[in-house]
C-alpha cells in the first residue's frame, strides 16, 4: 500500500504502516460491521461500543470507518447496509486522518511536551477534553464520535471521568471504547455499552493486510498461529526481527547449559541503542514462553511444576518491569533473564 502519512505520531506508530485512522483497509470482522451498519440504518445503535480482542487485529481501524460511515451518511435511514469504505483522496478521509475532522476526537496516550516521550497512560486531562468537544454544536447536525484508544491505558481518574459522559451523552454522539483486555475496565463502564468481540485473523486474511504493506509473508499459516492472528505481532515477527529473536532464545533456553557468548551475542542485537522494539520483543517472547510451559504443565496435572513456573512468571515480569522503569542496563536485563530462565526450566523440567 502507498500511502500518504497524514495521521500525527502515535504512542504505538510502526514506520511504513498506516495508523487506523488512514487506513482504508478493513479485512475481515465483516459480520460485525454489517450488524452495527444494520443497527445504524435503524436508529437502534448503542450510544457506546467497547471494540474487544487482541491487540493488533484492526479494532481501532474498524472505529475509524464506522466514524467515516456515521459522518458520510448523516440520515441514517439512507445509509447503506454495509460500511462505507473511505476514499483515500476524499476530503472526508483526509480530514479524519489528520485528526481535523470536528465530529472526531480521538483520544490516546498523550505526548508529554517537557520529556518529549509519550505519557503511560490515557489521562484524566485527555478524558475532560471530551466536555468541550460535546459542548460544542455539531456545525452540520451530524454525529459526533470520540474514540479511546485504548481505553485501557486509561487510569483510575481517567475512567471515572469518562463514566460521568456516558451516564447522560447528548444525542447523535458514539463512544467507542478499543480494548484488548475488556475484562479490566470497570463494570459500571461495561454496562453502559455493548461489547462487540473482534477475533484474530485468519491466515488468508492476515497475507492480504501484510500484503496490502508490502510486508513479506513466509509462512501465513505458521506466521498467523504464531502472531495469534494480530497483524500488528505479525509485522513485529517479519520486520523487526522477532521470529529471529524468539529462536535465538528459544535455542539458548533449549541447550544443555548456559552459552555466554550466545546470549552475549542475543543481548547485543536486542539491548543496544534505539532498539525498543526488538527488546519489547525479547521480554514479551520470555513471558510467552514460561506461561506456555506453566499452562502445559498444568494441562498434565503437574501442580508443582506449573505452580513454580508461574511464580517463574511472575518474577519475571516485575523485572521486566523495573528495568524499564528505572532505566536499568538492558543488555545486563538480558543476560539474567536468559540464565535464569535457561536455569528454572531445567530444574522445572
Amino acid at each position: 500500500m502507498s500511502f500518504e502519512r497524514l495521521a500525527p505520531e502515535q504512542h504505538d506508530t510502526l514506520e511504513g504502516i498506516p495508523e487506523p485512522a488512514e487506513n482504508p483497509l478493513l479485512v475481515a470482522h465483516g459480520a460485525e460491521a454489517d450488524r452495527l451498519a444494520a443497527a445504524y440504518r435503524s436508529g437502534k445503535m448503542h450510544h457506546a461500543l467497547i471494540l474487544s480482542g487482541p491487540r493488533g487485529v484492526g479494532k481501532a481501524t474498524f472505529a475509524f470507518h464506522l466514524a467515516h460511515h456515521l459522518l458520510k451518511h448523516p440520515d441514517p435511514s439512507a445509509a447503506p447496509d454495509r460500511l462505507a469504505v473511505p476514499e483515500p483522496g476524499s476530503a472526508l478521509h483526509r480530514m479524519i486522518a489528520s485528526g481535523a475532522h470536528p465530529g472526531v476526537l480521538y483520544l490516546t496516550r498523550p505526548m508529554n511536551e517537557k520529556t518529549k516521550a509519550f505519557r503511560s497512560a490515557v489521562t484524566v486531562e485527555e478524558i475532560r477534553r471530551v466536555n468541550r468537544f460535546l459542548s460544542m454544536t455539531s456545525h452540520d447536525g451530524g454525529y459526533r464520535i470520540v474514540i479511546i484508544d485504548p481505553a485501557d491505558d486509561m487510569n483510575a481518574n481517567a475512567a471515572n471521568a469518562l463514566l460521568k459522559n456516558l451516564e447522560e451523552p447528548p444525542s447523535r454522539t458514539l463512544f467507542v471504547l478499543i480494548s484488548h483486555a475488556a475484562g479490566g475496565l470497570l463494570p459500571t463502564i461495561r454496562s453502559r455499552c455493548q461489547t462487540v468481540r473482534l477475533h484474530g485473523l485468519q491466515p488468508d486474511e492476515l497475507s492480504r493486510v501484510l500484503s496490502s504493506f508490502d510486508t513479506a509473508v513466509p509462512d501465513a499459516a505458521a506466521l498467523a498461529a504464531r502472531a495469534g492472528g494480530s497483524v500488528r505481532e505479525a509485522i513485529l515477527l517479519t520486520e523487526y526481527g522477532g521470529l529471529e529473536i524468539a529462536g535465538a532464545l528459544d535455542a539458548l533456553v533449549e541447550a544443555g547449559r548456559f552459552d555466554p557468548a550466545a546470549a552475549g551475542k542475543l543481548a547485543d542485537a536486542v539491548a543496544g541503542r534505539d532498539q525498543a522494539i526488538p527488546f519489547a520483543l525479547f521480554n514479551a517472547h520470555v513471558l510467552d514462553r514460561v506461561g506456555a510451559q506453566a499452562t502445559a504443565a498444568a494441562l498434565e496435572g503437574d501442580l508443582a511444576r506449573a505452580e513454580a513456573l508461574s511464580a517463574l512468571w511472575q518474577e519475571t515480569s516485575r523485572t521486566i518491569a523495573e528495568t524499564e522503569t528505572y532505566n536499568l542496563d538492558k543488555r545486563q536485563h538480558v543476560l539474567g533473564l536468559v540464565r535464569r530462565i535457561q536455569g528454572a526450566l531445567a530444574r522445572a523440567a
